[in-house]
Order: structure tokens, then C-alpha cells, then sequence
């Protein structure tokens, strides 16, 4: 009889490729972005790091129904129900594409009014609203392909999405500076992404038919690419209220934007810089919470709570050393990690000073995201969204609105560690006393 493997195991084998595929998508948005701040300039780092929160609002949606679909599908899937995967995949994809063909159109029409509603600076508004709609029109690539990679993880399986983005950033890394030395201009991320995106959905379609994959695009899963009210209702359960959640960040980083943007195009350069290195530590962060939430659906799935309550001290360990792991490494050479993204040397004293404000906030951020998807996992989002709104509403943008008019930009970064610890103490305040106490059920 063999021996079961030890749960740190099971998830390390389940987090590795997780996290590489999130650093994957991280990678092609910072070499992008080399790119353009080594080949174009500053003001091009400037006019893409104005979309990034307005990029960040709009997938949020997507990012929140494919959480939805994730835990619906691993409870399935950990309860032996494989005939209710499809139905989930199917009626997700439906709903992703409806509304990111709306988005999309919508969004690239009003892209200027768009940007200059978010107070971008005026010698860079001309480029930043090209980007914008082109960003915003192939927008429904970008969501299908999001939703996709996400439920596959649901059913265990974190290889397929690995490769499907190695593939797809690939791709986008050889495009981007060929479209520029073509002239593109500064829509060269933009294009290639989306032509990226449109091949790697066909390749990865044709690789799952192959393997018979329990999401392969077959007769089967189109039959269920259908607005299934029942479904929605199911889908929407969870992840509406961490859309909101996201939705609700998305306003916040706005108005920090909005913070940033007074202080000229050169915060709105550091800003950018320093957003992409905190993107790394913060989506390994995001990458262990993901674990929690997928494996811990499985766990809820088959009825084991005590395997629950593992993953979540399993992910709460991660976190402390890889997150802060990261962090560390980053705080030994800052100049080097952000000289990566910026040659200018005013701007780069700038970011390397917000950057030591801000960079640790990492380790609570993710703490506390590790509590919240052990809770998703069992169908519980409300709770855990109210309490990330409200630190957001009462903390942070109250504390980035004074500090910034007591010490400057410096004060806008301060807003980050302060609502990150909070975030942590409530999650995890919930957690302990209220959600740990409550008899779990699985949904499907």
C-alpha cells in the first residue's frame, strides 16, 4: 500500500508551475515594457503604466468569474462529478464573451474620454488613449484565454496553463519589439498580445481535443456555451463578490493614480516601475492563494475538512517564504531590479525610494489572501470581500489623501503597508472566529 505524500508536497507540485505561469504573465508585460522605456523613452513607460489600473478594473470581472468557475469545477471534480464541469466551463465561457465583446467595444470607442477622465498627463494623453483602445478591442483574446487557463487549473491540472502561456509569451516577446521597429509605435505590447492570445487559444484547443482533456472544446462543452440561468446564479455566488473586491482595489489604484499624476510624469514613471516589481511579489502571493482556493475546493468536494484546515497552514508557510523570500532578495539590489524598467536616473531615485515604502506590504498582503481563499474554496466570498472593501474605503484611501498632502508622493506609497496589515487582521480575525466554526457543504 502506498504511502500518501505529504501535503507540502502536493501543493509545492501544484504551486510551482502556478507561480511560473503567473510570472510568465508578469514577464511579458515588463519586457513590453522595456521595451518601450529602452526603445521609445520615458513618456512611453508613462502613457502604458496610466492604463495599468484601468487594464486592472476591467479584468477584474473576468478575473472574478473565473475564480467562480475554478471553485464550482475543483468541487466537482473533488466530489467525482466530472459531468458538471462542462456545464460550469460552458456556461462561463458564454458569459466571459458576452461581456468582454461589450466591454471591448464600448471601452474602444471611448478611450480618450477614458483616459482623460483618469487625469493623465497631457504630453502623453495622444499615446496613452492610442494603447488604451487597442488594449480595450482585442480585449475578448485576452478574456476567453483567461478564463480557459483558470478552469483548467480547477480540474488539478496547473502544466497545460504553464505551457499554454509559455507558448503564448513567446510569441508576444518575439512580436513586440518587431512591431516596433515597424513603426507601431507604442500599440506594439497591445498587438501582440492579442495575436499571441489568438494563437495560443487555437494550439491549446487542438492540444486538449488530443488529450481528451476534461475541458477540451468538444461537442460536449460547446452544447454548454449557453447562459444557463441556474449555473449563472452558482457561478455569479462567488465570484461577484470577489469581482467587487477587485473592482473596488481597481478605484483605489485610480485614485492613487490620480495622487501620482499631480506630482508629474515622472512619479507617473516611478509609479509604473514600481507597480511591475511589486507585481511579482504580489502575484506570488496571488499564485499561493489560487493553491489554497483550487486545492482547497477539491478538499471541500470530497468532505475533508481536516485537509482544508492543512492547506490553509500550508499556504500561510508558503507565504512567509517565498513571498518574503522575494521581497528580501528584492530590497538587497533595488537599483538593479528597477533600472530593468527605468534609465533615467532622477526617476530611478524616485522608484527606489517608493519602493522601500511599499515593497514588504507584500507579505501581509498575501497572509491575508491566503485566509480569504480558504474561505472561496467553500463558497464563502461575501464576508471576505466586505472586509477588503472596507479596509480599502476607511483605510487606505483616507490614509493616501493625508499623508500625501503631509509628506508628499512618499504618502500615497504609505497607504499600501497600512491597508495590507489591516487586510491581514481582518481576514484572518474572520477566519479564527466566525468562518472556522461554521459546517462546510460543497455547491455542485
Amino acid at each position: 500500500m502506498s504511502v500518501p505524500n505529504p501535503l507540502w508536497q502536493t501543493f509545492l507540485r501544484f504551486l510551482a508551475p502556478l507561480m511560473l505561469s503567473n510570472a510568465l504573465q508578469s514577464l511579458f508585460g515588463t519586457v513590453s515594457n522595456v521595451y518601450l522605456g529602452q526603445m521609445m523613452g520615458v513618456d512611453a513607460l508613462a502613457a502604458v503604466s496610466t492604463f495599468f489600473p484601468v487594464f486592472f478594473f476591467l479584468f477584474a470581472f473576468v478575473m472574478g468569474l473565473s475564480t467562480g468557475a475554478t471553485v464550482l469545477i475543483g468541487q466537482a471534480f473533488g466530489a467525482g462529478k466530472h459531468f458538471r464541469i462542462k456545464m460550469v466551463a460552458g456556461t462561463t465561457l458564454a458569459v466571459g464573451l458576452l461581456l468582454s465583446i461589450s466591454v471591448g467595444l464600448v471601452g474602444g470607442l471611448l478611450s480618450r474620454q477614458l483616459m482623460m477622465a483618469f487625469a493623465t498627463p497631457a504630453d502623453i494623453l495622444v499615446p496613452a488613449s492610442a494603447y488604451a483602445r487597442v488594449m480595450l478591442l482585442t480585449m475578448p483574446l485576452g478574456f476567453t484565454f483567461l478564463l480557459m487557463t483558470a478552469m483548467i487549473r480547477g480540474v488539478g491540472d496547473a502544466v497545460t496553463p504553464l505551457l499554454a502561456l509559455a507558448l503564448s509569451t513567446t510569441i508576444g516577446l518575439i512580436l513586440t519589439p518587431m512591431l516596433i521597429h515597424l513603426d507601431i509605435g507604442i500599440t506594439s505590447p497591445a498587438w501582440a498580445a492579442a495575436i499571441s492570445n489568438a494563437v495560443t487559444l487555437i494550439v491549446l484547443g487542438v492540444y486538449l481535443l488530443r488529450k481528451k482533456h476534461a475541458l477540451a472544446p468538444d461537442a460536449a462543452l460547446l452544447r454548454h456555451v449557453r447562459l444557463n440561468r441556474a449555473m449563472i446564479g452558482q457561478i455569479l455566488g462567488i465570484g461577484l463578490p470577489s469581482a467587487i473586491g477587485m473592482v473596488v482595489m481597481a478605484i483605489a489604484e485610480l485614485v492613487l493614480l490620480g495622487l501620482v499624476n499631480g506630482f508629474g510624469s515622472d512619479a507617473t514613471a516611478a509609479y509604473g516601475a514600481v507597480n511591475q516589481v511589486m507585481g511579482y511579489t504580489q502575484f506570488t502571493a496571488m499564485s499561493i492563494s489560487i493553491a489554497v482556493s483550487i486545492l482547497g475546493a477539491q478538499a471541500v468536494g470530497s468532505g475533508d475538512r481536516a485537509r482544508l484546515d492543512g492547506i490553509v497552514r500550508t499556504g500561510l508557510a508558503f507565504n512567509l517564504v517565498l513571498t518574503g523570500g522575494l521581497v528580501a532578495l528584492i530590497y538587497m539590489v533595488p537599483r538593479a531590479v528597477l533600472g530593468i524598467f527605468i534609465t533615467d536616473g532622477a526617476v530611478l531615485d524616485l522608484a527606489k525610494g517608493l519602493l522601500f515604502v511599499a515593497l514588504w506590504s507584500s507579505v501581509p498582503f498575501g497572509l491575508a489572501t491566503t485566509f480569504s481563499g480558504a474561505m472561496r474554496a467553500a463558497g464563502v466570498a461575501l464576508a471576505p470581500m466586505l472586509l477588503s472593501i472596507s479596509a480599502i474605503v476607511a483605510i487606505e484611501l483616507p490614509s493616501a489623501v493625508i499623508l500625501s498632502r503631509a509628506i508628499g508622493l512618499q504618502g500615497v506609497w504609505a497607504a499600501y503597508p497600512i491597508v495590507f496589515c489591516a487586510m491581514f487582521l481582518l481576514q484572518m480575525g474572520y477566519y479564527l472566529l466566525v468562518w472556522r466554526k461554521r459546517a462546510i457543504q460543497r455547491l455542485v
